[in-house]
């Protein structure tokens, strides 16, 4: 599994407010404000252009209205530290962080030594409470469930060995496999880790001494980490990160970070420390506009899903994005005629798993690295719902896009990333590619409710490949993204009404 694949099931799986009342009782936090009463501003990095696709999701799942920020691929939304956990679970976010305070209009100064001043003089009156109530919040949600993976590997092991001598029991695996409810089940239940109660078990639940011992150990390692970290703060390892956009400053990115970061370091008496960090924080600077933030993720939330990488894996948050573009609903097929390594069929196959997801390419190597990639995502399905049927709507295949063994009209939705003709293919075969792949295209897919989002950086060759195609695709939107450094776009596409039958005559 992942890192932040880890990183979104640790704070899925965990109970926040059990997790907030040890912080409150154990780290001396302000007693009138829990961190779950704390209402806070979370940033979030998205693709470039999808920063409304990002936005929407956030109105859906959290029920909050989302700010698009003016510095492309950013945005900020309102939420109480108790739904932590749900932000992480955001599919079309790359890195999250919370916002300590924002300045819509910072007045920089003239030259570059008093606008260094003015940052440095700004460190010290910020309002870190909250955001550093919400990174401890964060940072203990992590811990906790570190554990619980621990004692879980433990605890399959156990199973294993049980396996082999022919003395398994179905209650006691029944508990190894699903040792954490989820979120909702959890916070029903008074969590044992966090009282002195007994909470009684079934006769069939009963646990091994040797188990309960080693869960108590983890139990009081916990609370020890937990009564320590006022103490550890004053050891904390921090850096200072600017991002900044514009040409009307006076400083450059390392000169901001540098002062600023001194000031930090003499506020809270931190250890600065650019590689082995506990805190990072944030200063982004764009045209006049300035945020001062805490990061939540230690790497991008994008690599979840993908193992086997290729030369043009596509990231798995600009995936969702390009599905979420296309609306599937219930009982949808959805294809990839050129998946690579299959970012987008299993992106969709997560998030969409009423739709039926086909992922096909021409190259053995990429279709291999599909299947392998598809194998990883059940195997950490299995783990999680501990059931040998466990699976995903999902299957890979190799065919010629160009001549897909697809019925006529079989498929509602088109969802690929097509060669640039960089390091995939050549600009010279995409004249001959893209026309041929839209008349397959216009083929297989429904008439009137077939849709297609197609990615490419090679936008001439396209814009003539579909006017070719006017009596099968009417454009309906387009994207502008940022792919590796290159600007490309993302295509929204409706199949016309045009009858197979004369499809066919065409030919």
């Amino acid at each position: 599994m992942s890192g932040p694949e880890e990183a979104g099931d640790m704070l899925s799986e965990v109970t926040l407010e059990n997790a907030c009342e040890t912080l409150s009782e154990n780290c001396e936090v302000n007693p009138d404000t829990k961190p779950k009463d704390i209402i806070v501003t979370i940033g979030a990095t998205v693709p470039t252009g999808f920063e409304a696709t990002a936005a929407d999701e956030v109105q859906e799942k959290l029920g909050s209205k989302s700010r698009i920020s003016k510095d492309r691929g950013k945005i900020y939304f309102e939420i109480p530290a108790i739904r932590l956990p749900q932000v992480h679970q955001l599919r079309s976010v790359d890195n999250l962080f919370v916002v300590v305070q924002e300045f819509k209009d910072y007045q920089f100064k003239e030259t570059k030594e008093d606008t260094l001043k003015d940052l440095e003089d700004l460190a010290k009156k910020l309002p870190w409470t909250d955001a550093l109530e919400v990174w401890k919040l964060n940072t203990n949600l992590k811990k906790r469930k570190t554990r619980r993976k621990k004692g879980n590997q433990q605890g399959n092991s156990k199973k294993e060995k049980l396996k082999e001598d022919g003395c398994e029991q179905e209650a006691v695996c029944k508990e190894i496999d699903d040792p954490v409810q989820n979120s909702l089940e959890a916070a029903e239940t008074q969590n044992p880790e966090c009282t002195d109660e007994k909470v009684p078990l079934d006769e069939d639940e009963q646990s091994d001494p040797k188990e309960e011992l080693a869960s108590n150990e983890e139990n009081k390692n916990e609370l020890e980490d937990c009564k320590k970290c006022e103490m550890d703060a004053e050891t904390l390892k921090f850096r200072v990160t600017c991002n900044r956009a514009g040409d009307k400053h006076s400083f450059k990115s390392n000169e901001a970070a540098r002062d600023f970061g001194g000031a930090v370091q003499d506020f809270f008496q931190w250890k600065a420390d650019m590689t082995n960090f506990d805190v990072e924080v944030l200063l982004n600077i764009h045209n006049n506009e300035v945020v001062v933030g805490i990061a939540l993720t230690e790497e991008s939330l994008h690599r979840r899903n993908i193992t086997h990488f290729g030369p043009t894996t596509l990231r798995s948050t600009l995936a969702y994005g390009m599905l979420r573009l296309c609306d599937p609903q219930p009982a949808d097929i959805i294809i990839d005629p050129m998946c690579g390594t299959g970012a987008i069929p299993i992106e969709g196959a997560a998030e969409w798993p009423n739709c039926y997801h086909i992922a096909g390419d021409n190259n053995p190597q990429a279709v291999k690295r599909t299947a392998n990639n598809i194998s990883s995502l059940l195997k950490q399905i299995r783990s999680k719902e501990s059931s040998i049927s466990a699976g995903k709507p999902i299957d890979s295949i190799q065919w010629d896009s160009c001549s897909l063994p697809l019925r006529t009209g079989s498929v509602d939705v088109i969802v690929t990333d097509m060669p640039f003709g960089k390091r995939i293919g050549s600009k010279k075969k995409n004249w001959d590619l893209y026309p041929s792949c839209l008349m397959e295209m216009g083929r297989i897919c429904r008439p009137k409710t077939g849709r297609a989002v197609l990615l490419t950086q090679d936008r001439k060759c396209f814009a003539k490949a579909l006017s070719k195609m006017g009596h099968l695709w009417r454009k309906s939107h387009t994207i502008w993204v940022n792919v590796g450094g290159l600007h490309a776009a993302v295509y929204l596409l409706k199949r016309t009404g045009e009858k197979n039958e004369d499809l066919r005559s065409r030919w």
